[in-house]
């Protein structure tokens, strides 16, 4: 019994030095090709293509992919030299919401959470922005605002390669709604509103 017992302990620990080994032979077959193959350093000529550049320049007149921006307005927030009026996209209730929590992240810390140009970075010291409720910029149109947020406007740096043009639209469409919320004309108001109005009066 003890013989057959040590039998096994042994073919068994032949299967594992065994297995061991055959593992060990596998790995060092294997080659590493993606690190050991041919490449060319940045700008070093290679032979491969006829005018000997390993980097090749794009085709003349094409552009990357969704990277057209044929949509001018869309874009630079002008249509021949001047501001657009309107926006270039339907702004639903969702979106405005986004643009406020876009605009809470980026122009607030400047511009305040209500726009009047009192936000934290100014609190310590910072140079103060204008209140959007001043009568400049309450009837400036939202081109000019898309276009202070993507060149930059003194001090403000642009913010292109920060905020994607459409949320840039949404965060002015939400500024509109800011200005609006100061300075609504009575007649725009709901009815039950007037009512409260003239009910202090």
């Amino acid at each position: 019994m003890q013989s057959t017992k040590r039998t096994l302990h042994t073919l068994r620990r032949a299967g594992l030095v065994c297995a061991v080994f055959c593992l060990a032979l596998i790995m060092t077959g294997c080659t590493m090709t993606m690190k050991d193959q041919p490449r060319v350093d940045p700008y070093e000529p290679a032979p491969f293509f006829a005018d000997e550049r390993s980097a090749l320049l794009p085709v003349e007149d094409t552009v990357p992919y969704g990277m057209a921006r044929t949509d001018e307005a869309l874009y630079t927030g002008q249509v021949d030299g001047g501001y657009v009026e309107v926006y270039p996209f339907p702004i639903t209730k969702e979106g405005l919401e986004y643009g406020r929590q876009r605009y809470d992240i980026y122009c607030a810390p400047c511009h305040g959470f209500t726009g009047e140009g009192d936000g934290m970075v100014v609190q310590r010291g910072f140079r103060q922005p204008p209140s959007f409720h001043q009568d400049r910029l309450r009837e400036a149109p939202p081109g000019y605002f898309y276009y202070a947020i993507t060149n930059g406007f003194g001090t403000m740096p642009s913010y292109a390669n920060r905020i994607p043009v459409r949320d840039r639209w949404l965060i002015i469409a939400y500024i509109k709604a800011l200005q609006l919320s100061q300075y609504a004309p009575v007649s725009e108001l709901p009815q039950e509103d007037v009512a409260k109005l003239e009910a202090t009066q």
